[in-house]
């Protein structure tokens, strides 16, 4: 009886060494999917401040040929419109002359549309 409790205590022994590898297992387990978390943020984190980098470069130089082509187009409509105020002011009196006069040269008409109707 000795030799089969003694078994029995062997396999107790073996069944507590094992729990605590397949704790120790499962412990690793977590460890390593926590560290691969904390290593895929980190991944992240510099792929995104990467990314960051290259739009703000992107924008950056975008953006001066932006402000350039502005700045042209303000100088073009500003030059126009001078042309076209000083065009007006040189024309100002011919072209009231010319719409006083198509006003004060009515000639009167009958409509074309309008018939004579005869009783």
């Amino acid at each position: 009886m000795a030799a089969n409790s003694q078994g029995i205590q062997t396999l107790l022994e073996a069944e507590k060494e094992a729990s605590k590898v397949v704790t120790k297992a499962r412990q690793y387990r977590v460890q390593k999917l926590k560290d691969a978390r904390t290593e895929a943020a980190k991944e992240i984190e510099e792929y995104k401040a990467q990314k960051e980098a290259e739009f703000n470069k992107f924008e950056s130089e975008h953006t001066s040929h932006k402000s350039t082509s502005q700045s042209t187009i303000d100088e073009s409509t500003k030059k126009q419109l001078a042309e076209v105020e000083d065009s007006m002011k040189k024309n100002r009196g011919a072209a009231l002359q010319k719409v006083v006069d198509r006003v004060l040269s009515v000639e009167p008409k009958l409509h074309p549309n309008l018939k004579k109707v005869e009783a």
